[in-house]
Formats: structure tokens, C-alpha cells, sequence
């Protein structure tokens, strides 16, 4: 089943000589349960659609379909709910609440919605990723790599439809980036989670069961990794 499409999709800063064409004219398809590495070089425009399909900005035209809803039909307040809900976020720069243990950031999501903790989902999670031991722990204690596993936890606490990484190891170490990558792969598989994730490394794609090649703001190719 498709979980992901994108029409058309476009975005465009400036005008005339100075227009840039960040995405121009991207269309799409992620099916459910599909790691996808979106692979491209610095101002190729795989930032631009990570943002783009993560709702974190608007298109100058074209739709972002997850689940079958057009998210750029939504007010920004429902925007914000469906994208607490729906979209798992696992960034490069982690964005773990310093003053927050390891436990509290990764049901944090959840709790913002003033939804009920699957505890036993997210127990299983913790065990996944090895932070069994961490939980009491502040992010400052934590390695770079653990903190990372600690993002991928809460991207996957909230069950969402599907988890946007924005260079996920960009920040570690290569024998740390192979573990955390190995853990997300893990995990899609185990929980049957979405993931698409944005890379400069052809290396790291291939662990990617499927590699988007994007350049000049378009898609150049596709195939199986």
C-alpha cells in the first residue's frame, strides 16, 4: 500500500535571475514498510523535500500525500497534530531536552498529545535499541551514537506512519553510523515502520532497500538498493 506520494511537487525561491528551483517537479511513491535512501549532494534539494514531506514547509505548488491526506490542506494547528501523530522526525543534531531523562525524551511526543503510553510497546522499543540501561540517564551522559538511538526511539514511540531521517549519522563516527543505521533497519523491520532517509553517502544508502537519486531539485533515478 502506498503510505507516501508526492504530485508534482515544487519549490521555488526568488524570481526571475534570481530564481532557484529548489524541487521542480518531483512526483513520488513510498510504499509501506520501504526504507528509502533519498541520496544527493549538497544543494541537490534532498533537504528541501525531506521538508517538504515532513510538513516542516510549504511547496509552491504541487501535494504531499500521507495516508491518502493531502497535508498541505491542513490549518497549521491540525498541520502540527497530524505531524506529532503521523511523522516521525530522527534528525543529525539529535534535538534531545537536555534537562529531560532518556525515558521522559523519548515518550515526550506521546505526552504532548495527552495520549495514553503504550508502555509495552515502547519497553520494547527501548530494548531494540539497547537503552535498557540508559533511561535515567540526561543526553549529556550519553555518547553521540546512543543519543541517536535515543532519537530513533521517540521517532518510533508514537507509531507513526512514517519516520523522516535527515542525515542520521552525519555526526558520527563510521563504526557508529553502521551500528545506528543497522538499529533503523532493525527496526523497520520489526515494527514494519516507513522510513525515508536523506544521505550524501552512497555507502549508507545501500543499506536502504530501495535509493531515490535526486539532483537539481528533481529525481534522476530510481531502483532496488
Amino acid at each position: 500500500m502506498t503510505i507516501l506520494e508526492t504530485q508534482d511537487l515544487r519549490k521555488y525561491y526568488g524570481s526571475g535571475d534570481t530564481l532557484v528551483r529548489a524541487l521542480d517537479g518531483v512526483d513520488l511513491t513510498v510504499e509501506e514498510g520501504q526504507f528509502v535512501s533519498i541520496v544527493g549532494t549538497s544543494g541537490s534539494g534532498k533537504s528541501t523535500l525531506l521538508h517538504m514531506l515532513g510538513g516542516l514547509d510549504r511547496a509552491t505548488s504541487g501535494k504531499v500525500f500521507i495516508g491518502g491526506r493531502d497535508i498541505f490542506e491542513l490549518g497549521a494547528d491540525d498541520l502540527t497534530i497530524f505531524r506529532r501523530r503521523q511523522i516521525g522526525f530522527v534528525f543529525q543534531a539529535y534535538n534531545l531536552v537536555p534537562v529531560l531523562n532518556i525515558y521522559e525524551n523519548i515518550v515526550l511526543p506521546i505526552e504532548l498529545d495527552g495520549e495514553r503510553i503504550d508502555r509495552a510497546f515502547v519497553d520494547s522499543v527501548i530494548e531494540t535499541l539497547g537503552l535498557e540501561s540508559k533511561l535515567n540517564n540526561l543526553p549529556n551522559q550519553l555518547s553521540g551514537g546512543q543519543q541517536q538511538r535515543v532519537a530513533i526511539a521517540r521517532a518510533l514511540a508514537t507509531k507513526p506512519s512514517i519516520i523522516l531521517a535527515d542525515e542520521p549519522t552525519g555526526n558520527l563516527d563510521s563504526k557508529t553510523s553502521q551500528e545506528v543505521l543497522s538499529l533503523m533497519q532493525l527496526s523497520s523491520q520489526k515494527y514494519g515502520q516507513t522510513i525515508v532517509m536523506i544521505t550524501h553517502n552512497e555507502e549508507i544508502a545501500q543499506l536502504a532497500n530501495r535509493i531515490i537519486h535526486i539532483e537539481d531539485g528533481r529525481i534522476v533515478r530510481s531502483g532496488e538498493a
